[in-house]
């Protein structure tokens, strides 16, 4: 039985380790002459290319999101923003090899399917021209907008090379949706799921996110029971991140309407447990796959990735961040594009790379990196595994963290055993918590720059 009040007590601001150090930690005495250098340095290496694109546009806010987007009805953005993509890739040809295997590409915003089917399809004949080699195996992925879908575009996409996809479903509790200003139906969604389902799709992927306004563990229990019966394939289901003094949509947002943190937690295990009973397990920290899934099969093995567009079965790759306010990811590097779209066109029309800043990794960095990302990726450390990469004595190199780990293991979140540890499935739930205790960084940042982990 789990103690909801002992574990509650434990949440607290901190990050979600999309990357380390995380991009609080990026500065601007990174410039783009440095992301030149770590784009020509990286093509001696072997490693295979992810491409992000960011497709910043939107109707109207919905008061969850925070998402660096752009609100607009006017459709010139859209065809000036296409323009300033050609200038960005066309520079990204100058220090970059294009010609290298390139494994995954996602679409993300905003929302991309704003843009209609011509606009899209004009962007992926962009990438194609720019980008030669793509593997027969690249995972290709767009998030859509169920308000904002049609035919037109899916078959865009699909005659794109895209085979997964990925719904904003959120909640479908009608009081919950007026609350965060997201109104669509289940027969709205179910529409979508056939659009991609009769256009070949075998990957289908619903965000949902827990601790919305009104949201109680009853009323989410029956979305998931209406999610379940359209039978995604995958879910990430997200913990809220309350950050109004961040997003001024957020303060539309009544915080004495939010659950509790006993509550939200009572919703996690309720939903684990309901999905498992449906053959969806748990995934890292917050993704749930059908067990005939790769993603599930590639948890099994151990094989997981972290990275800006959530978990991944691909190995580590290079991670070219195209777009406005876009991240780049190197073995040695983060680079981040300009968040402003003034400062972005400006560097674009000087023939510079638009990136605002980053940081170089030290090999610090790099070792914490590995040992943040295999827990947020598999919720367990084997310290041989990590001590053979980086010639360390790992009891000895982290016996403050492995001191401070204690008091989960307390409460029975984590269990050690000889050559590492490994996050029971109550501990799951804290994942973040446990990262966070080999996160140096986190001494000086200001506590209310992170959302809680619960």
């Amino acid at each position: 039985m789990i103690d909801f009040d002992k574990i509650a007590k434990y949440s607290k601001a901190g990050p979600r380790y999309t990357s380390y150090p995380t991009a609080i930690e990026f500065h601007d005495g990174f410039t783009h002459l440095d992301y030149q250098k770590a784009l020509q340095d990286s093509n001696h290496s072997n490693l295979p290319l992810s491409l992000y694109f960011h497709l910043p546009f939107c109707r109207s806010a919905c008061y969850f999101c925070g998402c660096n987007v752009i609100y607009t009805s006017q459709e010139e953005k859209k065809a000036q923003y296409i323009v300033y993509l050609q200038k960005e890739l066309e520079l990204l040809k100058r220090h970059l090899d294009t010609k290298r295997e390139v494994i995954q590409l996602h679409f993300g915003g905003g929302t991309p399917t704003f843009f209609n089917a011509d606009e899209l399809a004009r962007i992926i004949e962009l990438i194609k021209e720019t980008f030669t080699n793509f593997s027969t195996q690249a995972e290709v992925s767009c998030e859509i907008d169920p308000r904002f879908f049609n035919t037109q575009q899916m078959q865009v996409l699909s005659n794109g090379g895209f085979n997964r996809v990925s719904f904003g479903v959120q909640d479908f509790d009608e009081r919950v949706q007026n609350a965060i200003h997201r109104i669509q139906s289940v027969e709205l969604v179910e529409n979508a799921v056939k659009i991609a389902r009769d256009a070949g799709i075998k990957s289908i992927n619903f965000d949902l996110i827990t601790g919305l306004p009104y949201q109680t563990l009853e009323s989410f229990l029956q979305t998931l029971q209406k999610v379940i019966k359209l039978s995604p394939d995958r879910l990430a289901i997200f913990n809220y991140a309350h950050l109004p003094w961040l997003k001024k949509t957020m303060r539309k947002i009544d915080e004495t309407t939010l659950p509790t943190p006993k509550e939200k937690l009572k919703i996690l295990q309720e939903t684990i447990e309901l999905l498992d009973q449906n053959h969806y397990k748990l995934i890292g920290m917050d993704h749930f796959a059908k067990q005939e899934d790769e993603l599930y099969i590639a948890k099994q093995k151990g094989e997981l990735r972290r990275n800006f567009q959530g978990y991944t079965t691909r190995g580590f790759s290079q991670t070219i961040g195209i777009g406005l306010t876009s991240i780049g990811e190197g073995e040695n590097y983060y680079a981040q594009n300009h968040k402003e779209m003034k400062a972005y066109t400006q560097a674009l029309d000087e023939g510079i790379l638009p990136t605002s800043k980053g940081i170089w990794l030290t090999q610090e960095d790099r070792l914490r990196k590995e040992v943040i990302m295999q827990i947020m990726n598999n919720l367990s450390i084997e310290y041989t595994q990590i001590e053979q990469k980086f010639h360390i004595n790992f009891q000895e190199h982290f016996a403050s963290s492995l001191q401070a780990l204690k008091q989960y293991q307390e409460i029975g979140l984590i269990q050690f055993h000889d050559n590492g540890f490994r996050a029971t499935p109550t501990g799951g739930i804290l994942i973040r918590n446990i990262a966070m205790e080999f996160d140096p960084y986190l001494a000086k940042i200001r506590k209310d720059t992170f959302s809680k982990t619960l």
